[in-house]
């Protein structure tokens, strides 16, 4: 899915040599991974693209515009989906189409919230895909929502802004998402899982999990 490159102010020559370095999905999930996950310890906040490069920290949302961004420039479609959980900590990924499947681009604090690589038929099974690694104390998928930020955000400046951009955040909040029904059975189960899991590994979280050969490589902090 391909949208045209939007015009773009003056860059800085770091910020055009990290946009025409990072030309694929694979290439920005690399770069994102190597970033210290920002935890907002200042208080919080919500990077554009700049926020990112400026600070070399993001979020999931922030980590989500980034990609949008430099990815659009590249002819992607800058579409992300907000994955709504019962607890009301959502989480944001960057998601693209390449040869007809879908996949996505992510930052987390937990490690099968990364992304994924483009082999899934539809949209809604890209969302389920990240319906068991969202399992922890408190966290359940309920629903998912797709919005292309070229025409939901109409001529706000989430793209480049120096300040941070809450407007986003309320958009995607306020979008319309689409039920994703699961098994209370197996959230118990999982629920079960992940806690021992947790309790007996020093608080590290857990990566084995069904459908792990379709996830993007991980951070190093994750790895196992």
């Amino acid at each position: 899915m391909k949208s045209p490159v939007v015009a773009r102010p003056v860059l800085t020559r770091a910020e055009g040599a990290l946009i025409r370095r990072l030309r694929t999905p694979d290439a920005v999930q690399a770069w994102l991974n190597a970033l210290d996950y920002n935890v907002e310890r200042g208080g919080a906040t919500l990077r554009s693209f700049r926020g990112v490069v400026r600070t070399q920290s993001a979020h999931c949302l922030e980590a989500a515009l980034f990609a949008a961004v430099v990815l659009e420039q590249h002819g992607y479609a800058p579409l992300v989906m907000s994955l709504e959980s019962q607890d009301n900590l959502d989480h944001v990924i960057f998601v693209y189409r390449a040869n007809g499947r879908w996949g996505s681009v992510a930052r987390s604090r937990d490690p099968g919230l990364h992304g994924r690589t483009p082999v899934f038929a539809t949209i809604r099974g890209l969302a389920y895909s990240y319906v068991e690694p969202y399992v922890d104390y408190t966290g359940r998928v309920r629903g998912y929502g797709v919005a292309n930020l070229a025409t939901a955000m109409g001529r706000y400046d989430w793209r480049w802004a120096e300040q941070n951009v809450w407007k986003v955040e309320q958009v995607l909040i306020d979008w319309p998402h689409v039920k994703l029904p699961t098994s209370t059975a197996r959230y118990r189960q999982l629920k079960k899982w992940y806690r021992a899991y947790h309790e007996s590994n020093g608080g590290r979280k857990p990566v084995d999990y069904k459908g792990r050969e379709k996830w993007s490589p991980l951070p190093d902090e994750f790895a196992s």
